[in-house]
């Protein structure tokens, strides 16, 4: 048995050519042990729970909302979330690590930064945006209160149904709502919302 501490890596459902790309990635680094692959979206908490594994990286594409993405990481604090998608903005970037992503890079991103993205995420460190680091990682991130409200603007609910889910005011939500579209570069719910965004299933 070799001595090299190994990182368990699952893989979520991608497309082929990208499904064996990463594959050929974690099976070339003697660090890493491929402990599934081919993870069906329905079948990703379930995965995690049985694999144990320290990193999943997952198609932003398969999933139905980015709360889904909170809702993996607050199960399963263990298993690092590398996100891939088409092509994600900063504000999709954004939004899906304050969600509990360890990491949300492009599709096109090239081998040796995925890599060393399941490296950082493997230690519990977030690869944040270029962007972001330039901005200070407090003024971009959200706080966990404004976590919540987002999730709940993303269901469409009326602010006072947030306010009475919460146990809030009113107008706290309404601040809430403000300092999540500021750093999340809109102006309204409308904007957050608006489908021509094309966010890959309603990712802003």
């Amino acid at each position: 048995m070799s001595a090299i501490s190994t990182t368990t890596v699952a893989i979520g459902r991608f497309h082929d050519l990208q499904a064996r790309g990463l594959r050929g990635l974690i099976d070339d680094d003697p660090a890493l042990e491929l402990v599934a692959e081919d993870i069906a979206r329905p079948q990703l908490s379930a995965t995690l729970r049985s694999t144990q594994a320290q990193v999943a990286i997952v198609d932003v594409g398969s999933l139905l909302s980015p709360v889904e993405v909170r809702e993996l990481a607050s199960r399963h604090p263990k298993a690092n979330l590398i996100l891939l998608a088409d092509n994600p903005s900063s504000v999709e970037c954004a939004q899906l690590l304050a969600f509990g992503a360890a990491a949300c890079l492009a599709k096109s991103t090239q081998a040796r930064d995925i890599l060393n993205a399941i490296h950082l995420a493997s230690r519990g460190l977030q690869l944040t945006p270029r962007e972001q680091r330039a901005g200070g990682l407090g003024s971009s991130l959200l706080t966990q209160r404004e976590t919540d409200v987002l999730a709940h603007l993303q269901q469409r609910r009326s602010n006072a149904q947030i306010a009475a889910e919460l146990h809030i005011s009113v107008e706290t939500v309404r601040t809430h709502a403000r300092h999540i579209y500021r750093k999340l570069g809109v102006t309204s719910r409308r904007e957050l919302l608006a489908p021509g965004a094309q966010p890959a299933h309603a990712l802003v």
